[in-house]
């Protein structure tokens, strides 16, 4: 077994020459492309490192003979509970707070505001495993809950949930979680035109995947006060 710290494309995908598998991770690029390279160095085995296989073309690893390999699952309380976690980091300004207190600076300033959770409206974009988890751990905080998902849960209903349109969250929500796959369908759900249909002063928390967010948009949406605010893991 051999590592590398290069990432997977077209042009890298020579090294792997010789050897029967490779371990990719989100941000190799396992294009048509990059696979028939692979293939034509004798690898015959992908496995990811991660949960998501976008970045893998399937339909091209399957007419080269290529199999692919996933992990099928991380913890979804952990991942569900450190979205709570930057939520509250965001909120309470807790990451400027830890840094003033390194340099000694105690001072108390509008600066370090933050909000009650209780009584906001919050949305979990996504209530697959992890988001049911998370509609069950945010509504402890006293929240009026929306989601959306193609496929409404049960659960979540019975936590008191309501479902309701991607329009209906960013006109309604205080704090929006995307918890969705990356699809073709959810590529950029917070895009430019999304920005004048937020609530001003929204806080983002995505756990899932960076596609999600166009990069453009949320830094505008951050100089322009739409966004109050954003915490990523992704």
């Amino acid at each position: 077994m051999d590592y590398t710290s290069d990432r997977l494309d077209v042009k890298t995908a020579k090294y792997a020459a010789g050897y029967d598998a490779v371990c990719l991770f989100v941000n190799d690029n396992a294009d048509t492309s990059a696979l028939w390279v692979l293939s034509m160095g004798g690898v015959k085995f992908i496995a990811m490192r991660c949960a998501g296989f976008d970045r893998v073309d399937t339909k091209a690893a399957k007419a080269l003979g290529l199999s692919v390999a996933r992990v099928p699952a991380y913890s979804p309380y952990a991942v569900a509970e450190h979205a709570i976690s930057l939520l509250m980091a965001v909120n309470r300004k807790i990451h400027i707070a830890s840094v003033r207190v390194k340099m000694a600076n105690f001072s108390l300033d509008s600066g370090l505001l933050g909000m009650d959770i209780h009584g906001k409206t919050v949305a979990v974009m996504g209530t697959g495993k992890i988001g049911q988890i998370l509609c069950k751990i945010i509504s402890g905080f006293g929240v009026n809950l929306l989601a959306y998902d193609v496929f409404e849960s049960d659960e979540v209903k019975n936590l008191g949930g309501t479902y309701v349109s991607k329009e209906e969250i960013y006109k309604q929500a205080d704090v929006i979680f995307l918890m969705m796959p990356l699809l073709p369908a959810t590529t950029h759900t917070i895009n430019e035109d999304v920005l004048p249909m937020l609530k001003k002063g929204v806080i983002l928390i995505n756990t899932s995947r960076g596609g999600l967010i166009d990069t453009n948009a949320l830094i505008s949406g951050l100089h322009s006060g739409i966004i109050g605010g954003c915490g990523l893991d992704v």
